[in-house]
């Protein structure tokens, strides 16, 4: 016993010398402290193009300045009161959530349905996929010059198969309807995204165990149960990013407006993002659009925390 103890010992020993010791002084390679030089260039591009012209915006809303003339003057607080008593700021918010709303809403919903009638197995279902997600592969402007020619009056394609249908389609002009317009590129913004919205519904659909499902039936879930109970629950991730992301695209939202309608008829469809380009590069009035994006930054941050504090929420409740 004792010489195969004194054997071991002699096994350890030499299994001790062949491992390198390492000194105090040297370094990882992985928290080499080099490597954070690398940072450094992508420091000072964003910097450069994002943070300090961040710093310079709120210089500006307290000035005349109208993108020109370096010889601006201070006019304190009167480019926030100008867009408060105006109704500017009021209208574009109001355009802006309606406009949000619906593109969360009506944009999820349809994505998800979509999502589920194409996770069945039916014949042609790779075709069916790639058709719902072409709209998303083409850019705004492309899309918005196609529906502007849907929505024509008379001869667009709308007021064509209404009178095809018998119905009178010379009346049909929802881009010229003061109280429809904004409804009418928000139609067009959630046909580009449902193909997007629906691929990352698709994928948490597969990724459910079908002998989960199976179990379930098994029990007495009907169809509607199993999507209440389960389906829904385990995309509960896949809704919380969805969601997220058409709040953003809706509270971002200036291509339509301004392919489509121009902020019009009247101010019907000027979005928050659009009134900032409108008084900026149109009116030149740079120290007011300014002090109009400052408030339109608030608003959006105030928004953004509370979606993250009520999702999070939810989604902990739905698992």
């Amino acid at each position: 016993m004792e010489s195969n103890k004194e054997i071991k010992l002699g096994f350890e020993k030499q299994s001790m010398l062949k491992k390198p010791l390492r000194s105090k002084k040297e370094k990882s390679l992985v928290m080499n402290n080099r490597l954070f030089l690398f940072v450094i260039p992508a420091l000072l591009i964003f910097s450069a193009f994002w943070i300090w012209p961040f710093l310079k915006l709120f210089t500006f809303s307290v000035t005349d300045f109208n993108g020109f003339n370096q010889n601006y003057n201070h006019v304190g607080l009167s480019n926030y009161q100008s867009i408060f008593k105006s109704g500017i700021l009021t209208t574009s918010i109001k355009n802006t959530l309606i406009y949000t709303v619906l593109l969360v809403v009506l944009g999820n919903i349809l994505a998800l349905i979509l999502a589920m009638a194409l996770n069945s197995k039916i014949k042609g279902m790779g075709f069916y996929r790639s058709a719902a997600y072409i709209p998303a592969l083409f850019s705004a402007i492309v899309i918005g010059f196609i529906w502007s020619y849907v929505y024509m009056p008379q001869s667009g394609m709308i007021p064509s198969i209404m009178n095809m249908l018998g119905l009178d389609g010379s009346n049909f002009n929802i881009l010229g309807d003061y109280k429809n317009a904004l409804y009418g590129i928000t139609v067009v913004d959630i046909w580009k995204n449902i193909g997007q919205t629906m691929i990352i519904y698709l994928a948490g659909l597969q990724m459910i165990d079908d002998s989960l499902l199976e179990s379930a039936s098994m029990d007495g879930c009907n169809s509607f149960q199993l999507i209440r109970y389960i389906k829904l629950p385990l995309l509960a991730p896949s809704i919380t990013i969805n969601i997220i992301l058409s709040v953003i695209n809706g509270l971002k939202a200036f291509d339509y407006p301004f392919i489509m309608t121009n902020g019009g008829p009247g101010d019907s469809t000027n979005t928050l993002m659009f009134s900032i380009y409108k008084m900026a590069f149109t009116e030149q009035q740079f120290g007011k659009a300014a002090a109009f994006s400052v408030v339109s930054f608030i608003v959006i941050i105030i928004i953004t925390a509370l979606l993250l504090v009520v999702m999070n929420k939810k989604e902990s409740e739905m698992e």
